[in-house]
């Protein structure tokens, strides 16, 4: 797989203490097929690292897919045999991080000296290993997991096969002259989640989404000005003509020619201004080097919580343990 590289119309050339290139790929996965999305995700960090990409960012969910079945299948229907069987078949293919799931990812994020961050359907078994949580998974250049974050509040019809996440990994990482945060898809609509990560210093935000341009293009601009930080917008790409019949019930699912995601990555500046707008129907490699001079530039009259906060006014707390139903104490 080689992908297409989009690269910023008019390049920053920042000095080398202030540099950070991000790839974000806008990848198909092989719909929910856990090893072979990560062997497609390997091919697209193998290619970003030649780029000489420090981050690589993937959409929501991408491992192993997002689960558009539910609202094409009457994924509402109670008691449902169909929507059992795509349940059950989901949670096998779900991402097991105590049984190493993830290590084909962190050994490549050590061999290449890059950074990940990616959305993924992960199985808890902190949580009894039967429910699967949209969760956000940041490994570090020694490939090392540090933080998996699990989505706060599935979005409508998300519901009926995720659980809700909570506060644990919210937390942002070092890259070069940045401070990296990210959230999931609507995640990026909640002022308190932003907050959250901004009191913590996050000057680029990855927002992962499944694809469509209708979440990335009005919102990520807004993302960038209000941070005044370099928001990246990462989505998933999906044709049903590549969905595997094999899958239940998949016969009706692929039933005409429009694309289950879009795309739309993009970035936009820390001044709200596209450095690269949202790129559509169509598998990518965004690339771009960011300027750490430009956040600073911007929060010369605005910073969210430096200059312009009032803490003796507004403050957010923030409960960032990791929830469960039962406590042992032996």
């Amino acid at each position: 797989m080689t992908l297409e590289i989009v690269r910023p119309q008019s390049p920053l050339t920042p000095r080398e203490e202030d540099a950070v290139t991000v790839a974000l790929a806008q990848i198909a996965p092989a719909w929910l097929k856990r090893e072979d999305t990560i062997d497609r995700m390997a091919a697209a960090i193998m290619q970003a690292a030649d780029e000489g990409a420090q981050l690589v960012a993937f959409g929501e969910g991408l491992l192993p897919g997002y689960p558009f079945w539910v609202e094409k299948t009457g994924g509402a229907v109670f008691e449902s045999d169909l929507q059992k069987e795509w349940y059950a078949h989901y949670l096998n293919q779900g991402v097991d991080i105590e049984r190493g799931d993830l290590v084909p990812l962190q050994e490549l994020a050590k061999a290449k000296g890059l950074a990940l961050s990616f959305g993924m359907m992960e199985r808890a078994n902190d949580r009894g290993g039967h429910t699967l949580y949209a969760s956000m998974a940041y490994i570090d250049a020694g490939g090392e997991i540090r933080a998996v974050h699990r989505k706060l509040q599935p979005t409508y019809e998300e519901r009926l096969v995720w659980g809700p996440g909570d506060g644990h990994g919210l937390r942002v990482h070092e890259l070069g002259a940045f401070t990296a945060g990210a959230l999931n898809c609507w995640e990026n609509w909640m002022p308190l989640a932003r907050a959250a990560l901004y009191g913590q210093g996050e000057d680029l935000h990855v927002a992962s989404w499944p694809g469509g341009p209708q979440n990335t293009e009005s919102l990520t601009p807004v993302l960038a000005r209000e941070g005044r930080s370099y928001a990246l917008s990462v989505s998933g790409v999906l044709d049903p003509k590549t969905i595997d019949l094999n899958l239940p019930g998949a016969d009706k699912l692929c039933e005409g020619d429009s694309l289950f995601a879009r795309g739309g990555s993009c970035i936009a500046g820390p001044d709200g201004q596209w450095l690269i707008p949202p790129v559509n129907d169509r598998e990518a490699l965004l690339v771009a080097t960011l300027d750490h001079a430009e956040v600073r530039r911007e929060r010369q009259n605005f910073d969210p919580v430096g200059h312009y906060s009032r803490p003796d006014v507004l403050q957010l707390r923030v409960n960032r343990e990791r929830q469960s139903t039962v406590r042992f104490e032996d």
